[in-house]
């Protein structure tokens, strides 16, 4: 499909992936044919609504992990203690929590790594230069606001697929 690679923040047994942008649904077929083609079994979060029948035993196949929004449950918390009781744990969220765009990212990612004393691994998908990215890793540290806005910015440049569905949401 012509897509390059340029990953050099290495994998460890642990860790939580922050993709961004993420305009399209496009976005999840890449990113399960990169992890096919790089051996990594990564999970991942996706609304409830992609979980029926028979989707949902291919969507848990391949490592899908619903998400009720309308329960009021400490989803966060869940994660980490999975994450701080297993011997390996990757994770993908995409931090936007949508493909319309928002100003406002979730911070989920964040809080989960922080609790399980996870790195949270940067990647980019640029479809203007068809690359996928992970030149950064990012051990949070609790300075929430100032991590996110490193976070943001290191997603500045990226192109989705839609790139008008796309912002960091910073000046």
């Amino acid at each position: 499909m012509g897509w390059k690679v340029n990953v050099t923040v290495p994998l460890g047994k642990k860790y939580i992936i922050a993709l961004a942008p993420h305009t399209s649904n496009f976005d999840f077929i890449l990113g399960v044919l990169y992890s096919r083609a790089e051996r990594i079994r990564c999970d991942f979060l996706m609304k409830k609504e992609w979980f029926f029948w028979p989707m949902g035993i291919l969507m848990r196949k391949l490592g899908g992990v619903p998400v009720y929004r309308s329960k009021k449950m400490s989803m966060t918390d869940q994660l980490a203690q999975i994450a701080r009781e297993r011997g390996s744990f990757h994770l993908c969220i995409t931090p936007e929590g949508t493909r319309s765009r928002t100003e406002e990212w979730k911070k989920g990612f964040y809080y989960i790594a922080l609790k399980a004393d996870l790195p949270i691994l940067l990647y980019g998908l640029d479809y203007e230069s068809k690359t996928i990215q992970c030149t950064k890793m990012i051990v949070p540290d609790g300075n929430i606001e100032e991590q996110m806005k490193e976070i943001k910015t290191y997603f500045r440049n990226f192109k989705g697929k839609h790139p008008e569905k796309f912002t960091i949401g910073l000046q």
